[in-house]
Parts: structure tokens; C-alpha cells; sequence
């Protein structure tokens, strides 16, 4: 079963622990390797516990892929839970990989991923307990490359220092040959850092951060951001799968020992979005939308269910009722997966899309909830945020659910936006009412069978996200936040039906160091040292967290948390990620900013081109629109206007 002998970990320290299984590899799928017969060795870890990492579909595909090469063997690591990292710390235990066991240390790469702000000290967890250097400027050769990937890195700054490169864009285009480049460089007998110099010059979507200098303006603000080695990139370029039909996926994804977070084979059947709700920071980084081929699902779906023996599949995107071939692939499923008694699982759906037809489809099939995200209690703030769904809709989609024979649902919306007003909050209560309303109007007595509605309307707080319109919005106090939770909960206990609706809020500290965390710059790389050193760690998890320790933190380093949150950008300010061209300029990003200012609504990606930028790569929705807005941006657009659009990065040229 192991690549080892024996387990890294004594029997009487496993069974001392939480979920033993979290430690012991083995799982069915997971690949094992000759090591001597491979040329890259890279540890690939999700810094938060094994349920989470084991979740996650970006990691399956590049373990996946990783492993398909011969000459690469991917192993997986996860930040180990306290219990045992005490253990470790106390007995010198070096932290392992999964398949083999082995140090982290003697890996060629450590490989993050990177998908929540809050998950930035466990980074430094992990490289601590593998006895790797936290910052960058202290590895030497005998050190593994630690390379960060996933959507933070869209802006990687605020974790810069502790980082060697990093991968800014979808993982399936230039690993190969960035794992060649590794192999040409050892081979040529050359150094770390010739390796990190050739790799910022020649693979796109590379960026290697100590290349760089930052300057900034006497009030804080960046100045600009000048290359420290000739011919390496201004501006870096994310990485984009341009035929998701023909791009890997895994056939056999790994199945874990025990219950995980999403327990289910994840069918992707595309990436992007026709939306533009304006929170959304997704919604702008995977554009434009690119759909998997019905036949790509299909295959996908057969060989995934008989690989794993999973009992559930869950349709993978930003928008799933947005997918084209959605009619055809339910069908499919429900004749394969639907006779063994398999769930079909609907996540993402737009309430406005969803209809009746879909709905009879997986009738007979195991029913889960149904989550629905309307984000704003009312119609003027959904104008403000581009969600473009009425009142009419969400209640007619709501309709369709209960004849379908759904009786759980759950809202999300979200506190804070820009603009929203004490009447906006008291909306969210309104039309939770109003659905749980349409369900005793809908479904005769009858025909409940002893059930009734349950709603669950859960609110998160607004983090204003880098690359979308509201990039340049303020953000709340955790006691603002708090004050308007309340509001929302005594708005509910209004309501006839109160009973059938249960409120949950989310963490208003957590939420405004993620929106400190996710608009920093690099001067955040010692506030995050300074707070895992003070015993910050899974910061993710409520009972983990500790407010006071981070705001200490601040104080030792002498900045102030609210000059990452608080205040409102200017139109032309220099944001830390701004030398990233994701595609979307920020010259668009600016024009959508003033729309919701105006609550003013923007047309999505099928009704009309909005001029976003994305149509440069000519995939998905956008190729052939040569003559439309977008494309004509593209092609002219200077590379100032792409990434900056309004400011853009300074590249002097020179030396500093």
C-alpha cells in the first residue's frame, strides 16, 4: 500500500490524535512511484486540515496530471491539525507526504494552493514543521521551491516574502514545461537562483517576487513596481485553458478514508461566468465562460462514478444552470447514475433559470437542499451588485422547487455592500418570508407528506475582492457588521413565518482581517510572520481565531489594519496586484464601479459584449465577436490600459 516500509508516524502517536486516517495515505486512487525512477518530486498541499485539501477539484486535477507525467512524482501534504503539531514540534517529527511518507524537505517543490486569505499562516505552519526557511531570502540549494497557485494568487503580495514563485492562472498550461526548465537548470549545474531568473523570463504566468521592488508614496500608497533583472516581465500574464474539452481531468480521482467536505465525485462542466454580479472575484478571473463538451462530461462522469464508488456527483461551476448542455447531461445521468441510486447534485443554480423541466428531471432522485443566492434583500441593491435577479424570479424559481418536491432551502446573501441601506438588510427577512409563503401556497396539505418548509438564510459579510468592480469600495468595522446582523435577525423574528426561517451570520473579526488579507501589499508579509508567531494558526476556524493576536501584530509592525479596509480607493490609485493582466482590464473594472454607483444594471455575456477585455483569447463565448466592443479592446488596448487601465504599473527599465 505505502511507497515506505512503515508509516511515518508510531502507532501509539496515531492513535493519540484526532482522525488518525488524516496521516496515513494509502487512499484508493492515490499514486505510488519508484522515487528513484522519477526526475521532480513535488509535495502538493492545501493548508488547511485533510477533509478541506480532500475537497478541493484543483488539486485532483494537477495530482491527476502531475503523476500522468513519468518523470514526476506529486505526493500531497495537509496542514496537520493541533493535536498533532504539537506532537511533531515536541518530537522533531519532520512533516511528511502522504504517498511516501517522506519529508517535505527532500520534495523538489512544495506546492500551496491557495485559496482563502485566512489560510495564510498555516502556509507557515507547514514550511516550520517541514524545516524549510519561512522566508524565501533564507533558502539555500538543499531547499525545496515553494510555489504558490490558486486565486489568491491574484494577489500574492501580502505573502510575497515566504513564497519563491508563484503560478498566476489555471495550472493545466505551463507546469510541463516549467518542470522541464527545473530539469535543464539541475542538469546544467545551475543555481536556485538561475533556475527562479530563467523561469520569470521564459514561462508564462510566472512570478518570481524577490525580482522585484516595490515603491511607495509618502501616504502609504504604491508607487510603483520596477524588475530587478533585465528581460523579465513587467506585467505577468494569467494562464488560461483555451479547450477545457480536451484539457486534463481525472478519470480517478482520489477517495478519502473518511467523511470530507464534499464527499462526491465534481463533475467541472465549465469555467467563467455570463454574469458579472459585481462582488463576484471569480466571476472576473476565469473569464469568459468556456464550456466542457457534452461528450468531455459524459466520459468524465462514467469513468469517475466507477473509479471511486462515490454515491453522490455534483455538477461543477460558477453557474451551473448556465450551462448550455444541462437538459442532455441530466438525462445522461439520471439513465447511469440515477438506476444505482446515485444523488445528483445542482450547486450554483440561479433561481431566475431554474426551471420546471430540470427540476422533474432528478424528481426521483435522492433530494438534498437546495441553495439559492439572491445576496441583497431587495431590488434596488440587487441593481447596485448586477445580480439581475427580480423578486418575480427568485419566487418563481422558489415555485418550480416545491412542485419539484424540494422543502428545504437555503438563501445566501451578504451585509455591507456599497450602498446598502437598514432597508435593504430588513429585505433579506421579506422575502425569506415570502418564500416560505409560496411553499404553503404552492404545496396542498396534502401533499406534504407531514413536512414543511425550512428555510435557512445565512448572511456573510462583504469583503470588497481585488480585480472586480467593487475593488475600490471601503468595507465595514466588525461592529458595524455585528449591528447590521442584528438588524437582519430581528427583520426575520418580524415575519409571520419566522418559525420555518433560521439565521446564520459568519464571523465579523474573520471577515475583516480576509478583507486586510486580501487588498494588502507586501508590507503584510511581517504582519502575518509576527501573528503565526504569536500562535495564529487555522485562522479559518472559529475557535482557532484570534483577533487580538493579529491586531498586536499590526501594532508591532506599525501599520494600521484600517488603511487596508477601511478607506475607499481612489479612481487612479496603484492597487499591489495591478501589474497581474488577468484579461478583464481595469479600465472596464472602473466603468462597472461607476454603474453600481448608479444602480445602474450591466447586460451579461450572452445579451450583450460589455468590453471586458476577455475576448484576446478568442475561446468560449468570445471568439468570432471581431467587430464587438470587446474585442476591439483587445486588440488595442497598450499593456498600461490592460492591467492598469487607469494608472497602470510603472517599468522604467532601469536598474534601481
Amino acid at each position: 500500500m505505502f511507497a515506505s516500509d512503515q508509516l511515518a508516524l508510531p502507532d501509539d502517536i496515531l492513535l493519540s490524535v484526532e482522525k488518525p486516517e488524516r496521516y496515513i495515505g494509502g487512499e484508493v486512487n492515490s499514486v505510488i512511484k519508484d522515487k528513484k525512477a522519477v526526475d521532480v518530486r513535488f509535495a502538493f498541499c492545501f493548508p488547511d486540515v485533510y477533509e478541506i485539501g480532500m475537497s478541493h477539484i484543483g488539486i485532483q486535477i494537477l495530482y491527476g496530471m502531475f503523476n500522468s507525467y513519468p518523470d514526476v512524482w506529486c505526493e500531497r501534504v495537509y496542514s496537520p491539525w493541533t493535536d498533532l503539531d504539537a506532537i511533531l514540534r515536541e518530537k522533531k517529527i519532520p512533516l511528511f507526504a502522504l504517498e511516501s511518507q517522506d519529508p517535505i524537505r527532500d520534495f523538489d517543490f512544495l506546492g500551496f494552493t491557495l485559496q482563502y486569505e485566512m489560510c495564510y499562516t498555516n502556509v507557515l505552519q507547514v514550511l516550520e514543521l517541514s524545516g524549510i526557511p519561512l522566508s524565501a531570502a533564507d533558502r539555500t540549494e538543499e531547499d525545496p521551491l515553494v510555489i504558490g497557485g490558486g486565486p489568491c494568487t491574484y494577489n500574492p503580495e501580502p505573502v510575497a516574502d515566504f513564497f519563491d514563485l508563484f503560478y498566476i492562472g489555471e495550472g493545466e498550461t505551463q507546469y510541463r514545461p516549467l518542470f522541464d526548465l527545473y530539469k535543464k537548470n539541475r542538469a546544467e549545474g545551475g543555481s536556485r537562483k538561475d533556475f527562479l531568473i530563467n523561469a520569470a523570463r521564459t514561462i508564462p504566468g510566472i512570478y518570481v517576487p524577490s525580482l522585484y521592488e516595490i515603491a511607495y508614496h509618502p501616504d502609504g500608497t504604491i508607487k510603483e513596481m520596477r524588475p530587478l533583472v533585465d528581460d523579465i516581465p513587467a506585467v505577468i500574464r494569467r494562464e488560461v485553458v483555451t479547450d477545457l474539452s480536451a484539457a486534463y481531468y481525472p478519470d480517478a480521482p482520489l477517495v478519502p478514508f473518511i467523511k470530507v467536505t464534499q464527499d462526491r465525485v465534481a463533475l467541472e462542466v465549465m469555467r467563467g461566468c455570463i454574469r458579472g454580479c459585481r462582488f463576484c472575484q471569480a466571476g472576473q478571473l476565469y473569464k469568459p465562460l468556456r464550456e466542457k463538451s457534452l461528450s468531455a462530461c459524459t466520459e468524465s462522469a462514467v469513468k469517475m462514478l466507477k473509479s471511486t464508488g462515490h454515491e453522490e456527483i455534483s455538477l461543477s461551476s460558477l453557474s451551473s444552470s448556465d450551462y448550455s448542455h444541462l437538459s442532455k447531461l441530466l438525462d445522461f445521468l439520471i439513465e447511469t447514475a440515477g438506476k444505482e441510486h446515485v444523488n445528483i447534485s445542482l450547486p450554483s443554480l440561479r433561481i431566475d433559470a431554474f426551471s420546471l423541466e430540470v427540476m422533474s428531471k432528478i424528481q426521483d432522485v435522492k433530494k438534498s437542499s437546495l441553495t439559492f443566492a439572491p445576496e441583497a434583500g431587495s431590488q434596488r441593491l440587487r441593481n447596485v451588485i448586477n445580480k439581475g435577479l427580480t423578486e418575480e424570479d427568485i419566487l418563481r424559481g422558489a415555485h418550480e422547487a416545491f412542485l419539484g418536491g424540494w422543502h428545504k432551502v437555503k438563501l445566501y446573501f451578504m451585509l455591507g455592500l456599497p450602498t446598502e441601506t437598514e432597508e435593504d438588510i430588513l429585505g433579506i427577512g421579506d422575502i425569506s418570508n415570502k418564500i416560505a409563503a409560496e411553499y404553503f401556497d404552492t404545496v396542498p396539505k396534502e401533499d406534504r407528506g407531514g413536512q414543511s418548509v425550512e428555510i435557512t438564510a445565512s448572511t456573510s459579510f462583504f469583503v470588497p475582492k481585488p480585480f472586480t468592480p467593487f475593488q475600490w469600495a471601503p468595507m465595514l468595522s466588525q461592529e458595524d457588521f455585528l449591528a447590521r446582523a442584528r438588524i437582519t435577525k430581528q427583520g426575520i423574528l418580524s415575519q409571520i413565518n419566522q418559525k420555518r426561517i433560521r439565521y446564520n451570520w459568519h464571523n465579523a473579526d474573520e471577515s475583516v482581517m480576509e478583507g486586510v488579507l486580501a487588498r494588502g501589499d507586501r508590507r503584510l508579509s511581517a504582519v502575518i510572520l509576527k501573528a503565526y508567531q504569536s500562535g495564529c494558526m487555522f485562522d479559518a476556524w472559529g475557535e482557532q481565531y484570534h483577533f487580538d493576536r493579529w491586531m498586536q501584530a499590526f501594532d508591532d509592525c506599525k501599520l494600521e489594519p484600517a488603511f487596508y479596509y477601511r478607506r475607499e480607493r481612489a479612481e487612479d490609485e496603484v492597487f499591489p496586484w495591478d501589474f497581474i493582466d488577468i484579461g478583464v482590464t481595469k479600465a472596464f473594472l472602473l466603468r462597472e464601479w461607476q454603474e453600481a454607483q448608479a444602480e445602474r444594471k450591466s447586460a451579461n455575456c450572452r445579451q450583450r459584449c460589455l468590453g471586458c477585455g476577455a475576448a484576446r483569447y478568442h475561446v468560449g463565448i468570445c471568439p468570432g465577436a471581431e467587430d464587438s466592443v470587446c474585442a476591439q479592446v483587445s486588440a488595442h488596448a497598450s499593456e498600461a490600459d490592460v492591467t492598469g487601465g487607469v494608472s497602470g504599473w510603472q517599468h522604467t527599465g532601469e536598474r534601481p
